[in-house]
């Protein structure tokens, strides 16, 4: 980001705490148990995952013999992609439901992208621990090598910010985008190895999943929970300039548009 939207970002952070903050407050207050649902959420995946393929139907990652790994494989890869698709699929459309803040007020409109982002980021991040948690007492823990995460997530982030930012900037114009990629988004989840492992793809089609920037993102992930190696930069390097040029070209149309993007609405 550059450092003119930083320092603009930075000068209404009580702005975008605020707003995170009323967001989080807002999604509980009419229940009964409040953010504990948030807890809730997790336990019942993984307790569903846990009794259905480890424990009823025993499913087995290939050349893994622990009954545990598929739930792991599996839980890594549905928070992998429950974050990104949250992410891009509210990115894609906070313009038009900001449109009267956007008209009536004066404010850096970088804020909006951060709201979301972090919005999201708390939600992982509860979900995330308490299956973190969920490892350290079924001993699977990976140990040190847990933290290699970091750097995924952050790369992560950036590229489901960029490309919710670039679908925004799209669907404000052709508001098609927004229900075209509603549709992309379920084969994309299918096209990703997130339920089954890369290895049961026949080689013919292998090549298709490696064009998929998720592929990445989401082996990255279930390789350090599961097979728990460090992760092979080089393998990771293709999403990596993937990211770079996102970045790029959604702050060229964020810049260029962001004034007529207002008229627009």
């Amino acid at each position: 980001m550059p450092a003119g939207l930083v320092r603009s970002a930075w000068a209404y952070r009580g702005f975008i705490t605020g707003s995170v903050k009323r967001e989080f407050q807002s999604r509980y207050q009419r229940s009964a148990l409040g953010a504990v649902w948030i807890v809730i959420y997790p336990l019942v995946m993984m307790f569903i995952y846990t009794l259905v393929f480890s424990k009823l139907m025993k499913a087995k990652l290939p050349g893994l013999d622990s009954e545990m790994a598929y739930s792991i494989y599996l839980c890594a890869g549905m928070l992998t992609w429950n974050m990104f698709s949250e992410i891009v699929s509210r990115s894609m459309t906070m313009f038009l439901e900001n449109a009267n803040m956007l008209k009536k007020l004066s404010f850096p409109r970088i804020c909006l992208p951060i709201i979301v982002t972090l919005s999201a980021c708390i939600n992982f991040s509860i979900i995330f621990g308490m299956f973190t948690v969920f490892l350290i007492l079924s001993g699977n823990f990976p140990g040190l090598i847990y933290f290699a995460i970091l750097p995924v997530l952050i790369v992560h982030i950036v590229f489901s910010v960029s490309l919710g930012i670039i679908l925004d900037v799209l669907n404000v114009f052709f508001r098609d985008v927004g229900q075209f990629f509603a549709i992309v988004l379920q084969f994309w989840f299918w096209l990703t190895p997130i339920v089954y492992p890369i290895s049961v793809v026949p080689e013919s089609l292998r090549f298709l999943i490696m064009f998929n920037p998720m592929t990445y993102f989401v082996g990255a992930y279930q390789s350090i929970l599961v097979n728990t190696p460090w992760p092979y930069l080089a393998n990771f390097l293709p999403v990596l300039l993937i990211t770079i040029a996102m970045v790029m070209i959604g702050r060229v149309l964020f810049r260029r548009r962001m004034g007529e993007m207002v008229d627009e609405l």
